[in-house]
């Protein structure tokens, strides 16, 4: 059975990008726009791991890292937010909210599909 990975993106383009890269490595996408969203369908999609922007409106991806950390059933989810930012303050906030790790955009493919294959294994 391949791995769902929920995308959080308010840019449909990146969404896209991110989509098509992980399905051509064969895991499972479920998109959301905004953190919101995203909350609403992980109430019931099953989720291997979450890919979030970090700026969205409605709920930003700390907002919603810290959810999905004060959710006991996503308490071990890993959670990369992937995101212009790259301050070390920023960096700090996200870690502090439970993100797993941090990929700035532009971002290569193989990038990101490393840092998938090293967290989900």
């Amino acid at each position: 059975m391949s791995k769902t990975i929920m995308t959080v993106d308010d840019s449909s383009s990146v969404r896209q990008m991110v989509g098509f890269t992980l399905k051509q490595a064969g895991y499972n996408v479920v998109e959301a726009v905004d953190g919101g969203d995203a909350q609403r369908k992980m109430s019931t999609a099953q989720v291997h791991m979450l890919i979030t922007d970090l700026n969205m409106p409605n709920l930003d991806g700390i907002g919603l890292t810290r959810w999905v950390r004060a959710n006991p059933s996503f308490k071990y989810l890993p959670i990369i937010l992937l995101t212009t930012e790259s301050q070390d303050t920023k960096k700090q906030a996200g870690k502090a909210a439970g993100a797993t790790g941090w990929i700035v955009k532009p971002f290569k493919p193989e990038q990101l599909l490393a840092v998938v294959k090293k967290v989900l294994g």
